[in-house]
């Protein structure tokens, strides 16, 4: 009976070879590209830190300039105020404006894990069709060998039958022979 130790190469080895490898990098990249999303999720989160930071600041400048205006301070004080307040209000726009460029940079990493996933979810089907070629080209080349084997063996089974055939029949006309 034909076992796999008898079958001849894969002729498609290399090509498996080189899919497998292909699946390998794209898990690869897969990681790196969910590793720069991580980055850019920690850099939106710091951006958000800072700019709620300048929020809290501007908020707590306007309370202040209100009790200001409440308790009735000097209109210099009060111009000046204003002034810083105008000049906080530009650093949290500037911040907010910081927090979107960083949420594009997040969702542009989003959709590069999406495409690197949806490269390995190919490479991986490709691998698989491989793979299932190559099941059935072992069962098909073992069904061919173990015909190919119960062939030889019927021509030696047949070889030998007439050898014995003929053995006896020589031996009949020798013994014929002989009797006459």
């Amino acid at each position: 009976m034909a076992e796999l130790s008898d079958l001849p190469p894969y002729p498609l080895g290399q090509v498996l070879e080189v899919k497998m490898k292909r699946v390998e990098d794209a898990e690869r990249v897969v990681k790196e590209k969910l590793k720069e999303l991580e980055v850019e999720k920690e850099k939106l989160k710091k951006r958000e830190e800072e700019r709620d930071k300048v929020k809290n600041h501007y908020e707590d400048k306007l309370l202040q300039l209100r009790h200001e205006y409440d308790t009735g301070t000097t209109s210099n004080k009060i111009d000046q105020a204003k002034v810083y307040i105008k000049v906080v209000q530009e650093r949290l726009k500037v911040e907010e404006k910081k927090v979107k460029d960083q949420q594009a940079a997040v969702e542009t990493a989003e959709k590069n894990v999406e495409l690197a996933k949806n490269q390995l979810r190919q490479r991986q089907k490709e691998q698989d069709k491989i793979e299932t070629h190559k099941k059935e080209w072992i069962k098909d080349t073992l069904k061919e060998l173990a015909i190919l084997e119960t062939r030889e063996e019927d021509e030696v089974g047949s070889t030998m039958f007439l050898s014995k055939y003929m053995q006896q029949k020589a031996e009949a006309r020798k013994n014929a022979m002989r009797e006459e």
